[in-house]
């Protein structure tokens, strides 16, 4: 049983790291502010929840397992209200969906 635990503990952990570079990977080739924050928020949360959840598998039942579910909880609680935050301040900052925001220039004197 123990063999078993361990390999879906790193099965969750290589998971959990892909998700993860997909959406790094993702923030970076999204064409506009909005599809680059759903990228990152998705599959940060999803990666965050495989490697935690490998954690604890690890872990076994012990304090650092609960300590870690507060960790996950608390995770699941902000990093949404986090993404929607930061779209809401976006769309009142005016910047429009499938736009991408420009940088205006210095102007050389």
């Amino acid at each position: 049983m123990p063999m078993i635990l361990e390999g879906l503990s790193w099965i969750f952990l290589s998971l959990g790291g892909v998700f993860v570079f997909i959406g790094g990977l993702g923030a970076l080739r999204m064409p506009d502010l909005y599809t680059r924050m759903h990228a990152a928020s998705v599959t940060d949360t999803m990666g965050a929840v495989l490697i935690l959840g490998g954690v604890m598998l690890q872990a076994g039942l012990t304090l650092a397992t609960i300590k870690l579910l507060v960790i996950l909880l608390f995770l699941l609680l902000t990093s949404p209200t986090a993404s929607n935050a930061l779209a809401s301040a976006a769309l009142l900052a005016g910047i429009r969906p499938g736009t991408t925001p420009t940088v205006p220039r210095e102007r050389e004197t």
